[in-house]
């Protein structure tokens, strides 16, 4: 969008009370449910209630119109637009201008005489060690509930997983369903503390991270050897709030091992917490199960049928195009410079705004090479060690899934902010400065490298819509 564009305070008031949840919703955004709140299963430390969102791991939040800006890349404009349904004015529905009921205690489920359908289900159905199961319930971290429905004409079974504070208070349950047929309920009580979900203290320094309960009983399953030296987490779908309470509470806890799910969300969340973790000074490794979670391992190894593992679209498209940087010459007959890129850049916004895509990733790729091959020159002015493979893993590996959601046009503004920076730079004479050079070449090749990856995204996106349409 081009220009000023006015909102009146009766449009900007309507866009900031649209429901996120039927919003989010409406743009093919998995919700799950996390308590009383939704969580995206795309980013599952933010939450939605309403109008209302934040971001547990970032500690910020707030309405609608800043979300749609933050999660989406857009602008101020972009955004209210987006959330009143553009041009022809379909109005997404307001969040419930009802008073929030006020908070109810927390309570655990009523608990059931035995464990029969516990042990049932996780030892002969999840496969489960059943001294594992034996430990977890001894201690009072793992029993089963007897609800029945509001009209009392329904009994319900769950596995409730409890989750202590330092003080040894319940604090936060987490129910699964123990039923075998369908779908099963699983999902948070209401009230939960957060900072307490269902972990183990160990006397190790290694802290294990999983998503679900389940995961962790399956993890200590598969690798029992001394397992109760060291600790583990759910993070029962509240983001890392239990892990960073933990590392909180006991600091002999220094080395965390992420194993969340082997799909594109646990991928993008393990990236995430691994350099919120390290720049808190935290070892962090992240150990990936073969199949889409531990339990389904259990399953592959009993000889049943598994979930494959999901890798994540972005590692794949980042790995075809290191392939073909890999292959590619450098580009020694150009000079390399902001003019030069700037050009580039011009040509690319041009090909975007009439839509010529195809060519757009072409002056990306241009821009790539070029500011890939003056890295590496930069840096072999001062140390030799700095060749072009290297240079490439570092590109490869420094990308990072949760940093590369937004709009191509964001990435665009970025990489001109990266070529403006490379204009005061240029003409360089001391070490310092030559590498402060090699520095804003490589961080202009990983701009232009995240914005290819983004529109190989988004066209298979497309071809993918194309097909959906074609089946039906």
């Amino acid at each position: 969008m081009g220009g000023y564009v006015h909102f009146t305070d009766d449009q900007k008031y309507r866009a900031n009370n649209v429901d996120l949840v039927d919003f989010l919703q409406r743009q093919n955004e998995k919700l799950l449910p996390s308590g009383s709140d939704k969580r995206l299963a795309s980013d599952r430390s933010i939450t939605v209630c309403g109008n209302r969102w934040y971001d547990h791991s970032a500690e910020e939040g707030g309405y609608a119109i800043e979300f749609v800006q933050n999660f989406y890349g857009l602008t101020f404009p972009e955004a209210v637009t987006m959330l009143l349904g553009g041009e022809k004015g379909v109005i997404y529905p307001p969040a419930s201008q009802n008073k929030q009921e006020s908070k109810q205690p927390f309570i655990l489920p009523n608990p059931h005489g035995d464990m029969r359908r516990v042990y049932a289900y996780l030892v002969k159905t999840r496969f489960i060690d059943r001294g594992v199961v034996n430990y977890f319930a001894r201690a009072k971290l793992l029993y089963e509930s007897f609800e029945k429905s509001k009209d009392g004409t329904k009994e319900y079974h769950n596995a409730v997983f409890v989750g202590y504070d330092e003080n040894g208070v319940p604090r936060h349950a987490h129910k699964r369903g123990l039923y075998t047929q369908g779908t099963g309920f699983k999902g948070n009580v209401d009230s939960c503390d957060p900072n307490y979900s269902f972990h183990y203290v160990g006397t190790s320094n290694r802290l294990y991270v999983f998503e679900a309960p389940v995961d962790l009983l399956s993890y200590i399953t598969l690798h029992p050897q001394d397992w109760q030296n060291h600790s583990y987490v759910a993070l029962c779908g509240v983001a890392q709030n239990a892990m960073l309470k933990m590392l909180e509470l006991y600091p002999h806890l220094y080395h965390v091992v992420l194993c969340l799910d082997h799909d594109e969300a646990g991928i993008e969340s393990s990236e995430k917490y691994q350099d919120q973790l390290s720049k808190k000074g935290i070892s962090c490794d992240i150990e990936m199960s073969v199949h889409k979670d531990w339990n389904e391992d259990i399953k592959a190894n009993h000889g049943l049928p598994a979930i494959p593992s999901e890798e994540h679209p972005q590692h794949l498209i980042r790995d075809k195009i290191c392939k073909w940087l890999a292959e590619e010459t450098m580009k020694e007959e150009l000079n390399c410079n902001g003019d030069v890129l700037s050009t580039l850049l011009t040509k690319a916004r041009s090909h975007m705004h009439w839509g010529r895509f195809s060519d757009v990733d072409d002056c990306l790729r241009e821009i790539c090479c070029l500011s890939l091959t003056a890295a590496v020159r930069a840096y072999q002015q001062t140390d030799d060690s700095m060749d072009v493979a290297t240079v490439q893993a570092r590109l490869r590996n420094g990308f990072k899934t949760y940093e590369n959601r937004g709009h191509l046009k964001t990435r665009i503004n970025l990489l001109e902010s990266d070529i403006m920076s490379l204009r005061g730079i240029e003409r360089v004479v001391s070490v310092s400065e030559k590498n402060s050079l090699a520095e804003c070449y490589e961080s202009i090749a990983a701009q232009s490298f995240k914005g290819m990856i983004l529109l190989e995204k988004n066209k298979q996106k497309m071809e993918q819509s194309q097909e959906m349409k074609l089946s039906m």
